[in-house]
């Protein structure tokens, strides 16, 4: 059974916080399978049930709409992502990216578009595609209690040189994820999941060249 729309009757009187969230989560929805240039405020106001001037009351002007949506998009990715408290680093690792994958497979529309978008040059939507990537590829060397670094386990130190190829493997991961949806070409999930996972430590390797 569908819950409700936001607009219809019968509902508790929401806060207008709670209200918005419940227009942002809409927002998100929608945009698991259109991108952003196609997300409008008549459409979300549609789907809600409510006027136009109500959402316009929420989000300033179409520019605001989009912007809120996506970077709630994007905190949900983060979310979801979080690696597992349980296992090993890399299991750890390769756990966090069956999540992004599943969410690239379920919002592929969306979040191939915040990716162009942050390529374009739109400054709103690079600012949240930036932070985003900071925050997924930070987890790499944060220590996590005393389960220890992903890096430690892979044997190598949190560096200006470490970053920057992790940064590349986050890169190349996006890429290959975003490619595989568009065309599985006979590879498979499982499949797709241990070549990221063992590419990490691929790509930290020509680290050990500076040390020789």
């Amino acid at each position: 059974m569908s819950a409700p729309r936001p607009g219809g009757t019968g509902r508790v009187r929401m806060t207008p916080d709670d209200r918005r969230e419940q227009l942002l989560a809409l927002g998100v929805r929608l945009l698991s399978d259109r991108s952003v240039e196609e997300l409008s405020i008549d459409m979300l106001a549609e789907e809600a049930g409510i006027s136009r001037g109500l959402l316009y009351h929420y989000f300033g002007n179409k520019q605001d709409f989009h912007r809120a949506v996506v970077r709630k998009a994007a905190d949900d990715l983060i979310r979801v992502t979080a690696p597992p408290e349980e296992g090993e680093p890399l299991e750890r690792l390769a756990r966090s990216l069956e999540a992004y994958v599943d969410y690239v497979v379920d919002n592929y529309e969306g979040y191939s578009s915040l990716v162009r978008g942050a390529g374009s040059g739109n400054a709103d939507l690079r600012e949240i595609y930036e932070e985003a990537r900071t925050v997924l590829t930070d987890r790499i060397f944060a220590a996590e209690d005393d389960r220890g670094r992903l890096l430690d386990a892979l044997g190598f130190h949190d560096t200006p040189a470490a970053r920057l190829m992790v940064r590349g493997w986050s890169a190349m991961t996006e890429d290959v994820v975003l490619a595989w949806v568009r065309d599985p070409a006979e590879v498979g999930k499982d499949e797709l999941l241990l070549m990221l996972t063992g590419a990490l430590p691929g790509a930290l390797a020509g680290l050990r060249l500076l040390d020789s």
